[in-house]
């Protein structure tokens, strides 16, 4: 299974996704069969590292952060990946506006899986990181047990 997490910039929330899902699936020994990446909505952050505070919140949390450089959604990624999850609404209409089309059912918000779905705070504009680990680790352990019912 092959997932890209996105998000406006791709260096606070989609990053944060990716390595908190790597981790998971680590834990549970599905390294081999699920691979995470992310990528943006915009061109903003094109090339950076992961904000300060999304390090910062994974080190915390004993979550390793890898030399992510910050990378722009293409049209063409919708037929490398199986699922394309964005962090919120916003996301979504810039995901799909993208790919342009989605027959196979792809695109998804990250707390579609919880049992409260909702959007993921951009922590670039709240500055807490934390609330955003927390939604992001509770969309991760959903998808993840998700993915493990499917297989």
């Amino acid at each position: 299974m092959r997932i890209v997490m996105v998000c406006l910039g791709n260096i606070c929330r989609s990053p944060m996704a990716e390595y908190v899902l790597r981790h998971l699936a680590a834990q549970a020994g599905l390294s081999e069969r699920i691979q995470v990446d992310s990528a943006a909505t915009s061109r903003y952050q094109i090339g950076e590292t992961p904000h300060h505070g999304t390090r910062r919140v994974l080190a915390a949390h004993g979550i390793p952060c890898g030399n992510h450089r910050a990378r722009q959604l293409t049209r063409a990624d919708y037929g490398r990946y199986d699922l394309i999850i964005g962090m919120d609404a916003e996301n979504l209409y810039d995901i799909r506006r993208i790919v342009r089309r989605d027959p196979e059912g792809k695109v998804h918000a990250l707390l579609d899986w919880s049992d409260n779905p909702r959007d993921i705070a951009d922590p670039w504009y709240t500055g807490d990181f934390e609330t955003t680990y927390a939604d992001v680790l509770e969309g991760c352990r959903t998808l993840l047990d998700d993915l493990r019912r499917r297989a």
